[in-house]
């Protein structure tokens, strides 16, 4: 029920997640994962033929970072004395384990190589180790990609060069020297002559430089190329699920999209606002074993996947949204997964204690005002998933659900105070009947809702 075709078997591509291999998942992570998987799920229930996909940043200066960061942990892991961690590197205690998986691996021989010798054989393996970390946590989540793209293969692979020759063929490049960047200094801004590409030409501030003083390309540039492949693999529409901090990434990469593909809105980026993470009112401490921030592990283990994916929909993907670990465990009607479970775990309760008789129901019966306002909310579950989907907002569906299962506690109190109103009627079978296959439409529904969200449709609590 509610199902469309209004994807029509379309392709479309959604990157979601995408953190940098460079340590583990983040809480804030997580509402990216959510909404980029939930948006699958309701576009895949719409007709739509959706490829989930992560792209893993593993070229660049933070990749050396981190190779840096192992090969100390790995030194420490042989004896050496390690006091403090170098401004610059990354301290968390995790790549620890890396170090004394690479001691074990290779002994004291990684020490006797050219430091970028030695540097090139750990970014691999901290990258590989670090992604299975990453795996594991979008797996405990409920989440599953259907690609892993890489950015060093794309740049070993010549496919920057060659989406960078494609804007050149369409005129879009040019040698020149870029305007200094308004506000915060963008990291790929050099104030000299170099390649540009004209994306204001499509809309947004600046031209954008695509190659470093040194030739190496910018961020830009191999932005520019992974979707580049994406819209030839994907031959569809593109989607970017993006973290709070990504602003300035929007305009660019949504003139680049158009100048490549001749289309514009061929790139939707949806932007996810910051996480408070709260126990009690008061911000949570941070994880011991990355110092830095709470892991995603950390809450899943505190309030489990189902919280979790719920709770991080219960607001715009635009809003910034608080996170309380007290308030989002607690079995009460502020608690919006457990209110919506239980309604369907009631649903389910009434259903096993009468099954409704086969046969249309005489549904002219349900003329209470709980009833019908019910009926009216079940009726518009259609609109709510077309309208969710054409607008990329699966936020909508938990809205819908909250209002859903206020609806049918109502009506269940509505039976408290009056008997009459009571599911099961002692002497009229056939009111029984029609309240039976009302409920069993409001316990459809709610699963199917939760289906979409990913979270379980409670038998019982």
């Amino acid at each position: 029920y509610g199902k469309n075709d209004i994807g029509s078997g379309q392709n479309i591509n959604i990157e979601f997640v995408s953190a940098n291999p460079t340590g583990p998942l983040h809480a804030a992570h997580a509402r990216g994962a959510i909404i980029g998987d939930v948006l699958a799920n309701l576009l895949s229930f719409s007709g739509y033929n959706v490829i989930r996909e992560y792209y893993i940043n593993d070229a660049g200066s933070q990749i050396i970072v981190l190779s840096k960061s192992v090969y100390l942990r790995y030194c420490q892991a042989l004896g050496d004395m390690i006091s403090n961690i170098p401004a610059g590197l990354y301290p968390g205690d995790y790549l620890i384990e890396i170090g004394q998986l690479l001691a074990t691996k290779f002994g004291d021989r990684l020490k006797s190589l050219p430091e970028a010798d030695a540097l090139s054989k750990i970014g691999p393996i901290a990258i590989d180790i670090i992604m299975g970390s990453i795996k594991k946590d979008l797996a405990r989540l409920g989440v599953k990609m259907d690609i892993y793209s890489s950015e060093n293969e794309l740049v070993v692979q010549g496919k920057v060069s060659s989406a960078i020759k494609k804007l050149q063929e369409k005129g879009l490049i040019y040698r020149g020297k870029p305007e200094a960047p308004k506000g915060q200094q963008a990291n790929d801004w050099e104030p000299r002559e170099q390649l540009l590409f004209r994306s204001r030409e499509f809309g947004d501030d600046v031209d954008r430089p695509l190659q470093k003083s040194d030739k190496s390309w910018t961020y830009f540039a191999s932005d520019v190329a992974y979707h580049y492949d994406k819209l030839a693999r994907t031959n569809g529409q593109l989607v970017d699920v993006l973290g709070a901090d990504h602003s300035g990434y929007v305009k660019r990469m949504t003139a680049a999209v158009q100048a490549m593909s001749g289309k514009e809105e061929m790139l939707k980026v949806k932007q996810c606002g910051l996480v408070s993470l709260l126990d009690k009112g008061q911000p949570v401490k941070m994880s011991k074993r990355d110092g830095t921030f709470v892991t995603l592990s950390d809450v899943i283990d505190a309030v489990g996947a189902d919280v979790m994916r719920f709770v991080m929909l219960t607001r715009r993907n635009d809003q910034p949204i608080e996170f309380d670990y007290a308030k989002v465990t607690e079995k009460s009607r502020d608690n919006p997964v457990f209110y919506v479970q239980y309604a369907h775990a009631r649903a389910r309760s009434v259903l096993r204690q009468k099954r409704k008789q086969s046969g249309y129901p005489n549904l002219s019966l349900l003329t209470n005002i709980h009833e019908v306002r019910l009926i009216k909310h079940l009726a518009t579950w259609p609109k709510c998933v077309e309208s969710a989907a054409q607008y990329y907002e699966p936020h909508r569906i938990a809205f819908y659900l909250m209002d859903l299962a206020s609806a049918f506690h109502g009506l269940w109190n509505a039976g408290r105070d009056d008997p009459d109103l009571k599911f099961i009627h002692e002497t009229n079978n056939e009111l029984t009947n029609a309240r039976m296959h009302l409920v069993e439409a409001a316990a459809l529904v709610i699963k199917l809702g939760l289906n979409l969200l990913s979270v379980s449709a409670l038998e019982e609590m």
